[in-house]
């Protein structure tokens, strides 16, 4: 039998119960299922993950949905027949994921037993860019090493050759994966650092696409204004972005065909003073040919926002200079983190209450205008057509 595990009640007396399996920020989303007339029990033990045992023991013998995280590829709850199940002998209707991704659900398995899986897009597009952003900048000028030289107390005067990086503006940005947070990145340094733009994807239409229709304008207004104009084109494959690129950020989502898309060989032809930033899934990247490309060639630098094996790094990179490696805070921002959490409370809430599926999932800020009630529909069910 699973331990009993510790939890906070929020209305206790609500008709429908609602579970948690982690704290989550803010607290519109609770307000939200208390106004209609649930229950919401908040995990609070003490794991980064909870095991299955833990999640059936929160389920217990009545549940009507469930809010559950998941962290990464690897390391996350564990969504398959044996939770689907429970939750479904529980009388639960809904589980929803607070994140983009659902690589930790079976679906099948939830279509089995007739629950909703619910996840968070359109709110994450602008905070990841922006760190992608941070990240590039911040690696191209060495700021990460400047700050801890300046902490060490080794700065004596000014010196020609002192952290000397690259200037952005001018240079190549190279974006991989054109889809929302590729898009918003790429407009971000071009019309931020006035980079040109060359950019991969294995789709014909990209957001990407719209995008860049606009640039002409934007050249002729720096023409006008008697700067350089930008450039910009599509590649025909991704090998023409890393040979050309002076800034690469990479944004594909992760399956089978981009598992490891930069190994040894692709950082093989990229620039010796290249950036490299990945704040898209870790296993994107071979990070053992990383460390070694790292080692041998110190004025390539990276921006890693996400790990192969997170939480863990591959061994030595932590010792590297020329890389920058943040512990996966892209969406780590209030007004992102705490609109996820309300989405995901929508989803549960949605499926519980029998509303209907909202059209458009990627434009949520409807359900996020806390001046007005959200609209009475589950924010985003991915498998909604499987369930009918």
């Amino acid at each position: 039998m699973a331990k009993p595990v510790s939890i906070e009640v929020w209305n206790p007396h609500g008709k429908y119960r609602v579970v948690s399996t982690k704290p989550m920020p803010g607290t519109r989303w609770i307000s939200l299922l208390i106004e209609q007339d649930c229950r919401v029990e908040i995990c609070t033990q003490k794991k980064t993950i909870l095991s299955v045992e833990d999640i059936i023991a929160l389920i217990g013998d009545k549940c009507d949905g469930v809010i559950g995280q998941a962290n990464f590829f690897f390391l996350t709850e564990d969504w398959g027949e044996t939770l689907f199940s429970a939750l479904s002998r529980a009388g639960g209707k809904a589980f929803s994921n607070m994140a983009v991704g659902y690589n930790n659900v079976d679906v099948n398995a939830a279509n089995k037993y007739g629950v909703a899986v619910g996840n968070t897009p359109g709110v994450l597009t602008e905070t990841t860019a922006e760190l992608a952003a941070s990240l590039s900048v911040s690696a191209a000028r060495r700021i990460v090493e400047a700050d801890e030289f300046m902490r060490a107390g080794l700065y004596d005067g000014w010196l020609p050759n002192l952290f000397v990086g690259n200037l952005l503006k001018g240079q190549t940005v190279g974006v991989i994966g054109a889809g929302r947070i590729g898009s918003a990145y790429a407009r971000m340094m071009v019309e931020g650092f006035k980079m040109n733009l060359i950019y991969y994807d294995l789709y014909q239409a990209t957001r990407l696409e719209k995008f860049v229709t606009g640039m002409s304008t934007y050249a002729e207004f720096l023409k006008a204004n008697g700067e350089q104009p930008v450039t910009w084109k599509r590649a025909a494959s991704m090998e023409e972005v890393l040979r050309e690129a002076d800034v690469i950020s990479l944004h594909p989502i992760l399956d089978k065909t981009t598992y490891h898309l930069v190994n040894k060989e692709r950082l093989a032809i990229m620039k010796k003073e290249a950036v490299l930033v990945n704040c898209s899934r870790g296993p994107v990247i071979d990070e053992v040919a990383l460390v070694e490309h790292l080692k041998q060639n110190p004025m390539f630098r990276v921006g890693l926002d996400v790990f192969e094996d997170e939480p863990y790094m591959k061994p030595g990179l932590a010792d590297l200079k020329n890389a920058i490696v943040v512990p996966h805070i892209a969406s780590a921002s209030k007004w992102t983190r705490e609109g996820m959490a309300t989405l995901a409370a929508l989803n549960v809430l949605g499926k519980i209450k029998g509303y209907p599926i909202w059209s458009d999932p990627n434009q949520v800020e409807p359900f996020l205008n806390e001046n007005v009630p959200p609209p009475a529909a589950s924010p985003s069910i991915v498998n909604a057509k499987a369930l009918g």
